[in-house]
Formats: structure tokens, C-alpha cells, sequence
């Protein structure tokens, strides 16, 4: 494990040692946690984002897509626990 020095404002410092004690953890433990999560969230984010551009990139060069009618109606079906006939994709441009 390697040894990081963090500046940090105090009052940021205070506000992670009350929550740490809130939580029961050590201030170090909980700022760890902290850049974990923030981490995490932004690789999550980077992904959904490249994933919104592929699919993004591929409906412009398909021509295709599905109305939100359709694809709404088909995920109220799924939440009810039925096996609804997935939307079939249909050319969008005119």
C-alpha cells in the first residue's frame, strides 16, 4: 500500500471526521472509502457514457431505432412479471 499526503481544507476535514465517527470508522477509513466511491462513480459514468455514443454512432449509421411508446410499453409488461414481444427497430429518418 502506498502513502498519499492530501491537503484538504479543514472545514472538508472536519466534515469527514464527524461523518467517520458517525460511522464508527476511522477518518482515514472513511476518506479512503470516499475516493473509492468518487473512483468508482466516474468510471461508471465514463462507461455509460461510451456506451451512450456507441449506440448513439450506430442508430445515426443504421438509420433504425425504437419508438419510446413502444419500448415504455414493453418495460411496463417486464416490471409485471410478463413476457411482452420485444419492439422490433424501425427505420427513423424520412
Amino acid at each position: 500500500m502506498s502513502t498519499t499526503s492530501l491537503k484538504i481544507p479543514d472545514e472538508v476535514k472536519q466534515l469527514a471526521v464527524a461523518a467517520a465517527q458517525q460511522q464508527g470508522v476511522s477518518a482515514h477509513a472513511f476518506m479512503v472509502d470516499a475516493i473509492r466511491v468518487m473512483a468508482t462513480a466516474a468510471d461508471q459514468r465514463a462507461r455509460f457514457v461510451a456506451d451512450a455514443t456507441a449506440s448513439r454512432n450506430e442508430a445515426l449509421q443504421s438509420g433504425r431505432g425504437y419508438t419510446a411508446a413502444e419500448v415504455g410499453a414493453y418495460l411496463k409488461q417486464k416490471v409485471q412479471g410478463k413476457s411482452p414481444v420485444k419492439p422490433r427497430a424501425k427505420p427513423w429518418r424520412g
